[in-house]
């Protein structure tokens, strides 16, 4: 189910769209929001898959609004106004939909958000489990309970909640095998599940109790990972 919200500052292209989504069995409507400063709240306090955003709003444009919310976030654009559509797909928004939004161009729209969000989905239930070759053997690492991961010269400690495993590997290699979103190599010595972090100092994170040295030239990254997956 595909959890989504409508922001319109006209109460008739709310009611459009909010009966449109009726029909669609996999889209749960949470809410509608004349304001998009009430919608921006809203979005940061509870979970949404997808936003139908009016670009032309007052306080705040959808432009602006879909500059500020997290890339898992599907949006789709609705307007009156045909010559912003560029603008909106540099956004990498899903679709654009012209006024007045007629059920069909809608459906089109909600499927191509939903093959976006089950290929999305499909990522993630594969990156669920690494497996690291120690000898003849393959251990299965869960990166649900992978803290973090040390380099000790061509070998490598991965720490999980319950348990270190030691295997031949480099740093490097293991890092082609992570899914980006979710580690970051913080350090020469340290790669870290970004969802593990306790705090976030100036020059170290602390991790399960650990604290684990953080390298300037990995501040930047590591803030702006930590605030994607918010």
């Amino acid at each position: 189910m595909i959890k989504a919200i409508v922001i319109d500052d006209e109460p008739t292209a709310l009611d459009i769209i909010k009966n449109h989504a009726e029909k669609v069995t996999y889209i749960q409507l949470l809410a509608t929001f004349v304001s998009a400063v009430e919608a921006l709240t809203y979005i940061q306090q509870n979970p949404v898959d997808l936003i139908f955003l009016d670009i032309h709003m007052p306080d705040l444009s959808g432009l602006e609004f879909a500059s500020m919310i997290k890339r898992h976030q599907q949006v789709i654009f609705t307007t009156a106004y045909p010559e912003h559509a560029l603008k909106g797909f540099d956004l990498a928004a899903t679709d654009y939909l012209l006024k007045p939004i007629n059920f069909n161009r809608f459906l089109q729209a909600c499927l191509l958000a939903e093959s976006r969000y089950n290929s999305s989905f499909t990522k993630a239930r594969q990156s669920e489990n690494l497996f690291v070759k120690d000898g003849n053997n393959w251990i299965r690492i869960k990166l649900n309970e992978l803290l973090y991961v040390r380099g000790e010269d061509n070998y490598i400690n991965l720490v999980e909640k319950n348990k270190r495993t030691l295997v031949r590997m480099t740093l490097k290699e293991l890092q082609k095998k992570l899914p980006l979103e979710q580690f970051l190599r913080i350090h020469k010595s340290y790669i870290i599940s970004i969802s593990k972090i306790e705090k976030i100092e100036k020059q170290q994170v602390t991790i399960a109790g650990t604290q684990i040295p953080l390298s300037m030239l990995s501040v930047d990254a590591l803030l702006q990972k930590v605030d994607e997956l918010g």
